[in-house]
């Protein structure tokens, strides 16, 4: 199914300015989150059960037998954990596919990935391809991780609602062995993040309580090697050429529990679910709609994690943490096809460039997907619409 170009950003922007989606996690808004991955699950089951039953009759790969289960960070167990944070040290430590003449200043297997968003920024962001393109780039992290450096586990998620309050205190942040390091060294007087689109009024949202290098935890050493091409005022990062030069230094965090509490938390992503019918709405709302003065569920992880290069889109997957918080955008989304799985499966909208600048055509599901040096060969969009489908054989756990 093919819905026409985004909803008008003005009358969007209203409409999200009039709902509450903003505000701090209540109880009741996180059991209803809860309810609503468990329907997903439960309708997943059903078309995997019929599937399964019938598996010599259908040909289908993926089946109840066969499927993988991505899970919470705070679910996995501290060997599971630290499997995981070795595997994405390893995948840092392995030489580059990326050719210098691409990115000159991509140095390893993992910057591969980094590289390959920088350079398909503006084609993958308010655009039709931004949830089935992102379902694809982490999925192929994950599957490096496997077959690079022998991880075999799952890709693991970061459930935003859970620690709205206070991140940095979650097992994600707590900056132990088993977390995906702590937060950055703190800078004092830093002043908000100033955030521009255009001609739209400049957003600021709350610093956090870093801003410095990573100082514990499985990252502390780990050295940043790409970006920044576009970071928020504020931040304090020189910002180099086009991203891609070699640019070394610390990773950064400032973790903002004023930002996940207002645009990341249980109501924020309830909402997010419930009241958008179509997709194109839903994805726009995710993202936060120009004008609206919120960054959305989307935003609201990136600037949770703060710093550089969490806070320059271009280069965030830099931050490892890209890869949880994105699995979590893939988990609402699929919580939101699932509600109304036969006419949300394949629902697309947009098109192929930043907020349609400069113009182009729509988005549709024979549109070709290529992640480039970081791999997974080209697939059309049509094959990236449902986890249990195409290459997908997954699903998610609270």
């Amino acid at each position: 199914m093919h819905i026409p170009r985004f909803t008008s950003a003005l009358l969007l922007a209203r409409a999200v300015a009039a709902a509450p989606t903003a505000g701090t996690t209540c109880d009741s808004s996180l059991a209803e989150l809860n309810d609503l991955v468990k329907q997903a699950i439960s309708t997943q089951e059903g078309i995997l059960n019929d599937r399964t039953a019938a598996a010599n009759q259908t040909g289908q790969t993926c089946t109840r037998d066969n499927l993988t289960v991505r899970r919470p960070w705070g679910s996995l167990s501290k060997p599971e954990r630290k499997a995981y944070t070795d595997a994405v040290l390893c995948l840092q430590s392995l030489p580059a596919k990326t050719p210098a003449s691409v990115a000159p200043g991509a140095k390893s297997r993992y910057d591969d990935f980094v590289a390959t968003h920088i350079i398909q920024t503006q084609t993958i962001h308010y655009t039709g391809t931004f949830l089935a393109w992102h379902r694809w780039f982490v999925y192929n992290f994950e599957q490096a991780l496997k077959n690079e450096c022998g991880y075999t586990g799952s890709q693991p998620y970061w459930n935003w609602a859970l620690y709205a309050n206070d991140p940095a205190s979650s097992p994600i942040f707590d900056g132990s062995a088993y977390s995906m390091s702590g937060n950055g060294a703190p800078i004092a007087d830093k002043g908000p993040i100033t955030l521009l689109l255009g001609d739209f009024a400049p957003i600021e949202l709350p610093a956090g309580t870093g801003g410095g290098c990573v100082t514990s935890g499985p990252f502390k050493d780990m050295q940043v090697n790409l970006g920044p091409v576009s970071l928020p005022l504020n931040n304090g990062t020189v910002v180099t050429g086009t991203g891609l030069e070699h640019n070394p230094r610390c990773l950064k965090r400032d973790i903002s529990a004023g930002v996940n509490a207002a645009y990341a938390n249980a109501t924020s992503v309830v909402n997010l679910i419930r009241q958008h019918d179509n997709i194109g709405d839903f994805q726009m709302v995710m993202q936060g709609v120009p004008g609206s003065g919120s960054i959305g569920v989307h935003g609201g992880g990136h600037y949770t994690i703060g710093g550089d290069p969490a806070d320059d889109v271009f280069t965030s997957p830099g931050e490892p943490v890209f890869y949880l918080h994105h699995g979590m955008i893939d988990l609402v989304w699929w919580t939101w096809q699932s509600l109304d799985y036969s006419n949300r499966r394949d629902a697309v909208s947009g098109t192929g460039t930043f907020l349609n600048s400069p113009p182009s055509p729509d988005t549709t599901l024979d549109d070709i997907v290529d992640l480039g040096y970081a791999g997974g060969g080209q697939i059309t969009m049509r094959e990236l619409m449902s986890i249990q489908d195409g290459p997908f054989c997954y699903t998610y756990s609270l």
